[in-house]
């Protein structure tokens, strides 16, 4: 670690390895990246440059820091030669557990330097993960939000085993790239943020699919409603504040018996049946038929703007 900057490797060019390779790039910090699927590693770097690039326009990165950490991405013929001089090894792969331990078990064995070895999984358990690990202290889940360049919350969730003064190194790290860390104390399925998406989307399609609200309007309906309001505070802030002088007691008291009545009006279905997803799919066919790539940019605009706004408020408050 020289100049504060952490030389990483990721592994696993999928769509959030990539957005870890530009967020860490754009920092000016080394990376390697590395797929087994050498016709994904060879389409990567091309996106990743994009990726970073646009960080500048739209989070108003360092462009200086952006050269710096283009010029020193690379890809590697193997796992060795990505990730024997690392720092951090960044796990992205699919969501197989024993492709996990297969994997952490590897990079354990030719990564000498590496004082963190994360998975961005959000559905495995970190002590699951690193059970193959001789070493598990170097261990736990770094969870980002897709795309990860663009969302700063990362959750960590360490493990019984996972060196306490580690997490703290990472929180530190995290707070260098632009992330916010939350720390998940008990690892439960979907880690938090997931869970409370799987949540609000299951309402969100069983509204669409039962004839309610069109796609579009549910989306806008989310995304200019409760979610902007839970983006300045969370939900617990924001029914505290909205109590007045009374605070979550008096809210509690007054609407509590509303909110009751309505969660057992919830759709509460554990899966969805093929017939279902086949409809919800050309709902979002039919509401999206418009260049996704074109979609992609007007996403990723509105919501470097958001957090533009977030940033400057927070930066008055201080």
């Amino acid at each position: 670690m020289a100049d504060g900057h952490v030389d990483v490797a990721v592994i696993g060019m999928g769509d959030i390895g990539r957005g870890w390779a530009a967020l860490i790039a754009a920092a000016g910090w080394k990376v390697v990246l590395y797929d087994a699927d050498q016709a994904r590693l060879a389409g990567a770097a091309g996106e990743i440059v994009q990726r970073a690039r646009a960080l500048g326009e739209l989070r108003g990165a360092d462009p200086h820091a952006i050269d710096q950490g283009l010029a020193k991405l690379t890809t590697a013929r193997s796992l060795l030669l990505a990730c024997e001089e690392a720092e951090w090894v960044i796990e992205c792969i699919h969501e197989d557990l024993i492709a996990k331990q297969k994997l952490f078990e590897s990079i354990e064995s030719v990564a000498p330097r590496a004082r963190a070895i994360t998975s961005s999984t959000s559905m495995l358990p970190p002590h699951d993960i690193a059970a193959r690990m001789r070493d598990q202290e170097k261990c736990l889940v770094t969870h980002p939000l897709n795309p990860p360049e663009l969302i700063p919350l990362v959750e960590l969730v360490p493990h019984r085993g996972t060196d306490r003064a580690l997490l703290e190194l990472m929180r530190a790290w995290m707070k260098a790239l632009g992330k916010i860390p939350v720390t998940i104390r008990k690892p439960v399925r979907g880690n938090v943020a997931g869970r409370i998406a799987a949540a609000v989307w299951r309402e969100a399609i069983d509204l669409v699919l039962s004839g309610t609200i069109d796609v579009e309007d549910l989306d806008r309906a989310v995304s200019v409603g409760p979610a902007l309001g839970w983006a300045a505070a969370g939900p617990h802030l924001t029914y505290h504040l909205a109590a007045g002088q009374g605070g979550v007691s008096g809210f509690l008291q007054g609407l509590l018996a509303g909110f009751e009545a309505t969660w057992e009006d919830l759709a509460d279905w554990p899966t969805l049946d093929l017939d279902k997803q086949q409809k919800l799919i050309h709902m979002i066919e039919r509401a999206y038929d418009d260049d996704i790539d074109m979609i992609r940019t007007a996403r990723d605009r509105r919501l470097a703007a958001i957090l533009k706004g977030i940033e400057s408020a927070r930066s008055s408050e201080r």
